[in-house]
């Protein structure tokens, strides 16, 4: 047998092996996408597909997704270290750990991996226009709706993307995600510690792996759109009371995980039945619409907004005491009883008032029926008080 036969079956035999490991790869990051349809986690599976040993093996991955709404690409997750010692630590463990990619995508792992890094807190600040006047390269990726290697050479003309003032690389791939020819979000990546060219084989192997990717995302975007509408209230947009109990319950369980306060507050706006009575049910509702923004607009981000029922409302507030519950409560009565509804015609400069009752937990309360209960009965002292104002529940209030 000649060289030239031992080199064609040696050819063939490497190619055969890279075939089967990028088979292997994909059914592996595609089973894994099949466990979940949550978001946060479909997205996390994706990245670690794109830069676990087992998988695509990229040092740095971020993945943006597109918010249709606001016409914007906006920064998600990231996964990848901040520095090539870094790398190699976490390489090293990962190695003589022989983790496969079933361990490292566990949800458990999401927080841990994704958001600690600088360069996640630079990039989910920032917010790429879809413009087709823009030419940034986010941009163009997603307008082309196909990949974009940006080479070595290359690389230079592109150092005042905004992209490459944070994302600092030598080359890169920026790989759309796409699903029914609609781009869903975009993953940029590169090799910046180990300094391996990205090849032909990389792309197509990474291209595979997006075509998969798209659909996985669309499908949990549908998915949460279904559980969203049925966790929140039709008229006014907010969380519904069966969410508020659910959440309520898991926020009590991570406070006293933590050793952290948790503060509710109840929420009833005064003399509902009387303005109804004067100016009809359907601008009661108007009434309720315009309080709910201004109850979503004085919360945070890490806060929960409730329609508790009727013309009551519901805010978790998670981590807070009760002092600074109580600072929250009167800046929320203080904005509502300054609010003119002079957008609505009928109501001639309409102004309404609300009573809130507050309790933390856990020294108000050790359970949630107690906490709502105790929440409760301090709004109804507010408002048999005299109303528009605020109480906190006192022990001798038992």
């Amino acid at each position: 047998m000649n060289n030239s036969i031992l080199q064609n079956e040696k050819s063939l035999q490497e190619q055969i092996n890279r075939a089967n490991k990028e088979l292997s790869i994909l059914y592996n990051i595609s089973n894994a996408m099949r466990t979940t349809l949550e978001l946060n986690h479909i997205l996390y599976i994706i990245l670690t597909g794109v830069t676990a040993h087992t998988g695509l093996g990229f040092n740095r991955a971020i993945l943006f997704l597109v918010n249709n709404k606001d016409r914007l690409l906006e920064g998600k997750m990231v996964i990848g270290p901040d520095s090539g010692e870094q790398a190699d630590r976490i390489w090293r463990y990962i190695k003589e750990a022989n983790q496969n990619l079933e361990d490292l995508i566990t949800a458990d792992k999401i927080s841990q991996r994704t958001t600690q890094s600088s360069l996640f807190k630079a990039i989910k600040e920032l917010k790429i226009p879809l413009d087709k006047n823009n030419a940034s390269l986010l941009s163009m990726a997603y307008y082309r709706g196909t990949p974009l290697h940006i080479t070595k050479d290359m690389i230079a003309q592109y150092a005042n993307d905004p992209l490459l003032q944070i994302f600092r690389t030598n080359e890169l791939i920026i790989m759309p995600l796409k699903s029914k020819d609609q781009v869903k979000g975009i993953i940029i990546a590169d090799n910046l510690y180990t300094q391996k060219p990205i090849t032909e084989d990389d792309l197509k192997i990474f291209t595979m792996l997006a075509n998969q990717a798209g659909l996985a995302i669309e499908n949990s975007q549908l998915y949460e759109q279904v559980v969203y509408k049925s966790h929140t209230d039709s008229l006014t947009g907010l969380w519904n009371h069966g969410f508020f109990q659910h959440t309520l319950n898991l926020e009590i369980e991570k406070a006293k995980e933590n050793g952290t306060p948790l503060t509710l507050l109840i929420i009833d706006l005064d003399n509902f039945k009387k303005l109804n009575d004067t100016y009809g049910h359907q601008n009661g509702d108007l009434v309720l619409v315009d309080l709910a923004k201004i109850l979503s607009e004085f919360s945070r981000e890490t806060d929960y907004v409730c329609r508790y029922g009727g013309e009551e409302f519901s805010i978790i507030l998670p981590q807070t005491a009760r002092q600074h519950g109580l600072a929250i409560a009167e800046r929320i009565r203080e904005k509502i009883g300054k609010h003119l509804f002079s957008q609505h015609a009928i109501f001639k400069n309409l102004t309404v008032t609300v009573s809130i009752g507050l309790a933390t937990f856990p020294t108000d309360a050790h359970n949630q029926g107690e906490l709502i209960a105790r929440a409760d009965k301090s709004m109804y002292i507010a408002k048999f008080g005299g109303k528009n104002r605020v109480y906190a529940h006192e022990l001798e209030d038992d």
